[in-house]
């Protein structure tokens, strides 16, 4: 190698170190800036918020009690067993047959039935002479009806059909026997057959509604501890309804010796707070309660009284969704105290000026201060909506002023914590 080529690859050196060095020091200003970025990201995220539409809550979860206006029905054969003649969840009128209990030798005259039914099936259709229209009518109806039954699924309607069928095939049997000669084989089986069926009504014992109402075999043995009179509101505190020991949530079990019938119009949930405005609530008071299925529905404040220094016992009337809770003594709910619709901001995004509210519209880049009238106050967020014309009369606004007031809007976006000395 030459003095030339060496002296050229040692000029070269200094060269590439400076290029080195400005690529490194790049770099490093590069990850500054991402380092500096991302901290400014985590110590303020976002600035600016979008206007969207919300709901305002003041709401707490409560354990309720449910108190029911019900009365349980019982007969003396209890032990015989229970046929149900309404379904759980269906209406009565008073003293209507809600179910009967079953009489002492019930299965053996069942059987008797059921084998002189073949028999009496089986004698008809050796005298067809005797098909009259009527008779020819209930064979239609029989043939449709065991056509549909096949479709069924839902258990209660399926033994609505099967007691339709059997009511239908004994009327059947009922005019064969009128038609058929005195003494014939034919006349005969009916005429035992009704024998039977009188020993099996007469030994049944039916057991009636006391009262119009939905029908429920779900028992517990509240219902007459539970009441909805001001003598049990009186009555009831926290530690009563906790020595009641029930589960939260737990369905009411099914009892096969008795059943009750339900005012299905209204019910009353009991429950004992501590919160502020469980202490400052009155009788009268409208709130709103989230059942279990997370339904809302109206309510109304009916009994309230201190149960010690701090707790309350309110108890709330509701007359929608009654039937969800035929299942439950005990439940955990939402109380809702307040609810507003409209404009949702967050409250850092409201400044205040001469006792009016405002908030800082972007609109890009540009800075615009609009006067909003906050609804309702939550504690991270307030329900606004823009001031009507005659508001801003009240307020002292000029025409002027009121024909350049800009209102606040879906979607706008605002500042959060502006300052307005920066805003024209």
């Amino acid at each position: 190698m030459g003095e030339e080529q060496v002296k050229e690859k040692n000029e070269r050196k200094p060269k590439k170190i400076k290029k080195k060095v400005i690529i490194y020091l790049v770099l490093l200003l590069v990850l500054i800036y991402v380092i500096y970025t991302v901290y400014l990201l985590i110590k303020q995220p976002t600035k600016i918020f979008t206007v969207e539409e919300g709901t305002l809550y003041s709401e707490e979860t409560d354990i309720g009690y449910v108190i029911r206006d019900e009365q349980v029905i019982q007969g003396e054969n209890y032990k015989n067993g229970m046929e149900k003649i309404k379904a759980e969840g269906e209406k009565t009128a008073k003293d209507e047959a809600v179910f009967r209990y079953y009489s002492k030798n019930e299965e053996d005259l069942k059987s008797k039935i059921a084998e002189l039914d073949t028999k009496i099936q089986e004698a008809m259709a050796n005298e067809t002479d005797i098909f009259t229209a009527d008779m020819k009518s209930l064979e239609t109806q029989i043939d449709n009806k065991l056509k549909e039954i096949n479709k069924i699924t839902d258990v209660t309607k399926l033994q609505e059909y099967k007691k339709q069928i059997n009511e239908m095939v004994t009327k059947k049997a009922n005019i064969a026997g009128e038609e058929s000669p005195q003494g014939s084989y034919l006349k005969q089986l009916i005429n035992e057959r009704k024998e039977y069926e009188t020993q099996l009504n007469s030994g049944a014992e039916y057991v009636n509604s006391t009262m119009s109402g939905v029908v429920s075999y779900k028992v517990d043995g509240l219902e007459d501890v539970l009441k909805p009179t001001t003598e049990c509101f009186a009555s009831l505190n926290k530690d009563y309804l906790e020595g009641l020991n029930l589960k939260t949530g737990k369905i009411v079990p099914t009892s096969d010796e008795k059943g009750k019938v339900i005012n299905n119009i209204y019910c009353y949930i009991a429950t004992v707070s501590d919160s502020e405005q469980a202490n400052n609530a009155k009788v009268g008071d409208d709130v709103k309660v989230r059942l279990p299925s997370n339904n809302e529905v109206n309510a109304e404040i009916t009994y309230t009284s201190k149960d010690d220094e701090n707790n309350v016992l309110l108890v709330l009337q509701i007359d929608k969704n009654v039937e969800e809770l035929i299942d439950y003594r005990k439940i955990s709910f939402d109380l809702i105290w307040w609810s507003q619709k409209g404009l949702k901001i967050p409250n850092q995004a409201i400044v205040k000026e001469n006792d009016l509210a405002y908030v800082v519209r972007n609109r890009a880049g540009y800075l615009n201060k609009l006067l909003v009238k906050v609804k309702k106050e939550g504690e991270k967020y307030s329900i606004v909506e823009p001031y009507d014309t005659e508001e801003l009369k009240e307020l002292g606004f000029t025409s002027e002023e009121i024909m350049s007031y800009t209102k606040i809007s879906l979607y706008d976006e605002i500042i959060l914590n502006p300052d307005l000395s920066k805003v024209e």
